[in-house]
């Protein structure tokens, strides 16, 4: 039988593959092995990892007009924290100043460190300021994200002669673009003694709700317009009735979000 070249070269490189597959593998050197599988015992790997950088952050949730049925007050809610992704420094401030009268508000300094992926344990004061006298609070608690990204802040405190307290507030945002964004926002507080002289009742003290619709021009700058309701109840409602104060009110609420 002859051959043509073409036939010839099939025949040559089926042999070569032929041969090739008939052919064993190398065995693994000790080498290759070390390569492959290095040993890392007793090395520093965090010395290997990128450098954890101080960071900080103010982010000024709410900072409104609130247009009222009784006084106009300007109102605020903020939280800034400073530290490392382990360890942080948490400052949370919110309060009011209705116009023609004085102002109150409540100053949380907490030390944070996370127990998990999405939640951080903090602890330490509250300070708070207000017509009555000064109190200052013990503070221990929890935040993060829960399932279908709520925001949640538990926090519980304690304070002089015994008095405890609660305050579980919740965020959620609906995103209908990338830049206009509807916030929902429910907070609420109790005391287990009453505190007259601080307008406190012992019970359910205060249940607040607000709706705001916020236009991202930038991440960090957003102007918005919402309504917030508040309500309270217990026996901070019949503090609140001898006083000539409101139980129940609503506002129509004009702020600018922004953080740095």
């Amino acid at each position: 039988m002859k051959l043509d070249a073409t036939g010839f070269a099939t025949v040559l490189v089926c042999w070569a593959f032929a041969a090739q597959a008939a052919e064993p593998l190398p065995p693994v050197t000790d080498a290759e092995r070390a390569a492959a599988f290095p040993d890392v015992s007793g090395t520093d790997l965090h010395a290997h990892m990128e450098h954890d950088p101080l960071t900080t952050m103010l982010l000024a949730e709410q900072f409104e007009w609130q247009a009222r049925s009784g006084d106009n007050a300007l109102k605020w809610d903020a939280v800034g924290w400073a530290g490392y992704s382990m360890n942080r420094l948490w400052l949370r401030t919110e309060g009011e100043r209705p116009s023609g009268a004085s102002g109150e508000a409540q100053t949380e300094l907490l030390y944070g460190r996370p127990v998990s992926a999405w939640w951080d344990l903090v602890a330490g004061i509250r300070h708070d300021i207000g017509p009555g006298p000064a109190r200052t609070y013990a503070a221990i608690g929890m935040q993060g994200l829960a399932p279908q990204w709520f925001h949640v802040e538990a926090t519980a405190y304690f304070g002089e002669g015994g008095q405890a307290g609660a305050r579980l507030q919740t965020d959620y945002d609906w995103l209908f673009t990338n830049r206009l964004v509807l916030n929902l926002r429910v907070e609420a507080h109790g005391w287990r003694d009453d505190d007259e002289r601080a307008g406190i009742g012992s019970g359910l003290a205060e249940i607040s709700s607000g709706l705001r619709l916020r236009y991202e021009f930038r991440p960090e700058l957003a102007p918005y317009v919402g309504v917030e309701w508040r309500g309270l109840f217990s026996d901070t409602a019949d503090l609140a009735r001898e006083a000539g104060e409101d139980r129940r009110e609503t506002s129509v609420v004009v702020g600018l979000r922004w953080w740095f």
